[in-house]
């Protein structure tokens, strides 16, 4: 099957990007290197092309019915134009997805990863059939979206658009024009720095990208994205996150609601949050020993012969130049920090220590 390509696949290839599948897409791994995209992002700015994500479109008198039970989190806290991170689980609790919500004046938008899409929106047009007056619609294609994150982002955007971009909180939106195009903006990103992500028609958002690297804005790609989100201990679906995972066991128990009405899986994920049925807990680590930790590979107590977990993530955190690790460990209770642990790295085992999460924490205005 044909890769799919996002409205900046020509401008990726003339910038000389090396291009790898993702998703379903062809999308670009690096510009010039990941540690210096990763740099500039945790020092500056930088633009990450993002149109790959899904959006899909909800709308009708029981569109905020349906959103309440698709997702544990409370929707019914949101103003218009604000967003809210969730997950989307499946009836035993595990997490189909996790995305965006964003609450705007005529519909609900949400933004759903790439590998996911069209799994997502089978389910949800499922979910939807104990709601009538709703409408699901999948609008991947009618958006193109790009990521402006780094510590110098709301100058760098604020030289392109009109509206006051000091004003717009965090998980905030707000629909304005570009290019005599309307467009969303929001205070929103997964790198660990403030940031926006712009959501508009195909033509006003790649001249909005033109511009901005017209301006010196530097194009980022995924190989960074990952880095930046690792180093900011954000989970990744598909590593953190999967069917067979729930968001407690995932630290992600804040978003895990009593609310008064029922959603998918709300039984299983309310009995873990009084700690009854948690499997495994996700924890951070760091190297002791040289090794990089790999996704899959063991995890023990330092001593002890039984596997005790596994690591999701794994890499040398390039802002804070050690070998750092997420994974799981098997039972309700994560240890301590300042645990010993061992990592089965090529069959041999190799020192580590459990250590708070996040590993870092960037420029976000909250």
């Amino acid at each position: 099957m044909a890769l799919k390509r996002t409205p900046f696949f020509e401008l990726h290839r003339k910038l000389g990007a090396k291009l790898v599948e993702f998703g379903g897409w062809e999308m670009p791994l690096q510009y010039t290197s990941i540690l210096e995209e990763h740099r500039a992002v945790r020092e500056n700015v930088g633009v990450f092309d993002v149109s790959h994500m899904g959006r899909i479109e909800i709308t009708g008198p029981q569109a905020f019915d349906l959103i309440q039970f698709l997702i544990p989190n409370d929707a019914a806290k949101l103003d218009v134009d604000q967003a809210l991170y969730s997950p989307m689980c499946n009836e035993r609790g595990g997490t189909l997805d996790d995305l965006l919500v964003y609450r705007l004046p005529d519909r609900w938008l949400l933004v759903v990863n790439a590998a996911n899409t069209e799994k997502d929106l089978r389910w949800i047009r499922q979910q939807a059939e104990r709601f009538p007056s709703v409408e699901v619609r999948d609008a991947t294609k009618a958006y193109a979206q790009i990521a402006v994150q780094g510590p110098r982002a709301e100058e760098a955007l604020q030289k392109h658009v009109e509206v006051n971009l000091a004003r717009l909180g965090y998980y905030r939106a707000v629909e304005t024009e570009y290019f005599k195009e309307p467009i969303l903006l929001s205070r929103t990103g997964y790198t660990g720095e403030d940031g926006f992500e712009v959501y508009g028609p195909p033509q006003a958002v790649v001249q909005l990208w033109k511009e901005l690297l017209k301006a010196g804005v530097p194009p980022v790609g995924l190989g960074a994205r990952d880095s930046l989100r690792f180093e900011a201990s954000y989970p990744l679906y598909g590593h953190e996150l999967d069917e067979e995972t729930t968001p407690v066991e995932a630290g992600l128990r804040w978003t895990v609601k009593d609310k008064p009405v029922d959603y998918v899986g709300k039984e299983v994920l309310l009995k873990q949050k009084r700690g009854e049925g948690v499997r495994k807990c996700l924890v951070g680590f760091r190297m002791r020993e040289p090794g990089v930790p790999r996704q899959g590979y063991k995890l023990f107590l330092e001593g002890e012969e039984e596997e005790a977990g596994y690591v999701t993530s794994g890499m040398k955190a390039p802002t804070l130049g050690e070998f750092l690790g997420m994974g799981y460990r098997w039972g309700s209770e994560a240890p301590p920090p300042g645990t010993p642990i061992e990592v089965e790295i090529h069959g041999r085992r190799r020192k580590a220590e459990i250590v708070k999460m996040p590993f870092y924490r960037g420029s976000i205005k909250r």
